[in-house]
């Protein structure tokens, strides 16, 4: 385990600065909100390993860095860019301590300033950080939450995935088991017979990418073998341990997604203390047991799991503060489409939050996001493609 989780907060007013710092309206509030709006970068640094070495916040002031504790092994460094660039230059080191800081800064650094991401070999090529790229959703199951099994018969199935690359798709995600709050879980026999047959067909009808949407290494295989470029995995490959030899074998780009729970569990009372800290350290953890399984890093997707093992407010936190997940240096996707925190806030039933996905959808664009992923590819395209515009992930040319 690496000894500091260090990433730039992304906090845009009060109520998310007393929420992240856990104080009410107070003069230490103040005094934060002052230093936030004082200094380009505010990093949030976590000793994994024990407290806050009093070495360090020693090297902190002698680099005339504010800093502001915020528990016994977690403090706010106030800086900028140009400041933490010169400094991770530094070849010689006040304290050990500084030392080992410094190692991880600068990697957080090199990840940090990424935004593109090409993933290329003999049978795909993935390039992220122009276009936000549309993934479509084909749930070929009899209990999906949205589409309600519509897409259970193959020929249908088929056929949705044909009219998704019609509508601008630029990958297909198949699933053939629910994954919503409460879902049970299908045998393999019975996941491989209702998702091999439509990558099969899907793989010789259709030019853009085919995802499997599956924690089950065997699953995953099949589907490799029969025409799938991309794994989603909705454990971040903790609930099959031979998914991770799988991914390196075939060398496919590999989706790790944060869940607090399992599907049939995992909406039972979630807690956290604070979200942005667990989610984020649990992505460094498996991106670490990722790699040290034998993926390569450059391939893998991270996607922080609206509504798996989340509170209402915890998915609004997520996009307020995606911009976070940044310092992973790994592509973005997310998958806010029709989700139960669109309809609490709207009183609204599945079928009735196309209009709030939207909103979701240009927030998570404008907050960086390399992958959206929906149910509704030709209108959410349009959202996507107007919120690039916005964000500035394409130009229009003067003469339009």
């Amino acid at each position: 385990m690496q000894r500091y989780s260090i990433r730039k907060l992304h906090l845009t007013n009060q109520g998310m600065m007393a929420q992240e710092i856990g104080l009410g309206e107070s003069k230490k509030l103040q005094e934060f909100s002052d230093l936030y709006a004082r200094h380009a970068v505010v990093l949030k640094i976590i000793n994994r390993t024990g407290d806050i070495d009093k070495k360090l916040l020693s090297v902190f002031s002698l680099r005339s860095m504010p800093c502001w504790l915020r528990s016994e092994n977690s403090c706010y460094l106030f800086s900028s860019n140009p400041e933490l660039m010169q400094w991770s230059r530094v070849q010689s080191y006040i304290s050990k301590e500084e030392e080992h800081f410094l190692h991880q800064l600068r990697e957080y650094l090199r990840n940090s300033q990424r935004y593109e991401f090409e993933m290329v070999n003999e049978h795909y090529m993935f390039q992220f950080g122009g276009p936000t790229r549309v993934m479509g959703i084909l749930n070929v199951t009899p209990d999906s939450f949205y589409d309600q099994g519509q897409n259970a018969d193959e020929r249908a199935a088929i056929d949705s995935g044909i009219a998704m690359e019609a509508e601008g798709a630029d990958i297909i995600d198949i699933g053939g088991e629910s994954t919503r709050p409460g879902a049970v879980q299908v045998t393999e026999a019975e996941e491989l017979k209702r998702v091999i047959p439509i990558i099969e067909g899907l793989a010789s009808d259709v030019r853009i990418p085919l995802s499997i949407d599956t924690y089950k290494a065997p699953i995953a295989e099949a589907a490799i073998q029969a025409g799938a470029t991309i794994v989603n995995d909705i454990s971040g490959l903790q609930f099959d341990s031979g998914m991770p030899e799988v991914i390196k074998h075939y060398k496919v780009p590999i989706v790790l997604m944060h869940i607090k729970g399992r599907p049939h569990d995992m909406q039972v009372n979630p807690s956290y203390e604070n979200l942005m800290d667990e989610i984020y350290m649990y992505f460094e953890d498996r991106i670490a047991a990722a790699v040290e399984s034998g993926i390569d890093r450059e391939l893998i997707i991270v996607d922080p799991g609206i509504g798996f093992g989340k509170r209402l407010w915890d998915n609004y936190e997520l996009l307020q503060r995606l911009p976070e997940f940044r310092g992973l240096g790994c592509p973005i996707l997310v998958g806010p489409s029709r989700k139960s925190f669109i309809g609490k806030a709207l009183d609204l039933p599945v079928e009735e939050r196309l209009e709030g996905t939207a909103a979701a959808v240009t927030a998570a664009v404008l907050a960086g996001s390399h992958i959206i992923r929906v149910h509704d590819v030709k209108e959410m395209l349009r959202v996507v493609q107007i919120a690039d515009l916005i964000a500035a992930n394409v130009l229009i040319r003067p003469q339009e």
